[in-house]
């Protein structure tokens, strides 16, 4: 009787190993061919984190704070049209097309030659940016300006900050002018319908340095 129950259980044991896939019991043996994600380089890193930074531009207000040197923080200082600075110690500094952080860096090297391991804090608190970083409304908006681009900003957000259309626009003849030279491209919106009747497709979204162009009717 102990003979074949030996002999049972040797049959069944090899009948398993003749179906296939019951022998693949336990973890796999295959290798893991799941590709390893991109390096990223550190230059890559930095200019991704740069973009990611205001940059000042002419017309910025700033505030900058000497730690430990009251006599020479500046509470409220304007960027020039030139996109320069002037403060205590430094008469004469570029700070437009500069993120906060390396203006201060900057001003940080400048200060050493009078001060011991100055550091120094730059706030944007008035907020213009760079040409290049502004969306601009012209023709027959309420109030035609140019504005500092945000994230994910949209045809809806420029035109309540330009307080709608006059009542002469031909709103649904609007265009925006997107680039520059060879790679400028002209994109119909249609004005009246996002703003007098909600058609939400209309509203598009901005990039940096868009040109909102707002007709006049004819009639």
């Amino acid at each position: 009787m102990i003979i074949t129950d030996q002999c049972r259980i040797a049959a069944g044991i090899i009948l398993l190993m003749l179906v296939p896939g019951c022998g693949a019991i336990g973890p796999s043996s295959a290798p893991d061919v799941t590709p390893a994600p991109a390096a990223v380089t550190a230059d890559e890193s930095a200019a991704k984190s740069r973009a990611q930074e205001y940059v000042i531009g002419a017309g910025d207000q700033l505030s900058i704070s000497v730690y430990h040197a009251p006599e020479l923080s500046v509470p409220s200082l304007p960027v020039r049209p030139d996109g320069r600075i002037s403060m205590p110690l430094v008469p004469d500094i570029a700070a437009a097309g500069k993120t906060p952080t390396e203006l201060g860096n900057e001003l940080q090297g400048r200060l050493k030659k009078y001060i011991r391991d100055p550091i120094v804090t730059v706030m944007v608190t008035g907020f213009v940016g760079p040409f290049n970083r502004q969306v601009r409304v012209i023709g027959e908006a309420t109030e035609p300006t140019a504005v500092p681009y945000r994230d994910h900003m949209t045809v809806l957000d420029l035109m309540i900050t330009v307080k709608g259309l006059t009542k002469w626009a031909d709103g649904n003849s609007a265009v925006i002018v997107r680039g520059t030279g060879e790679k400028r491209e002209t994109i119909n919106v249609h004005l009246s319908d996002l703003i007098k009747n909600g058609d939400i497709d209309q509203n598009i979204e901005l990039a940096p340095g868009d040109t909102l162009i707002i007709p006049q009717s004819w009639f």
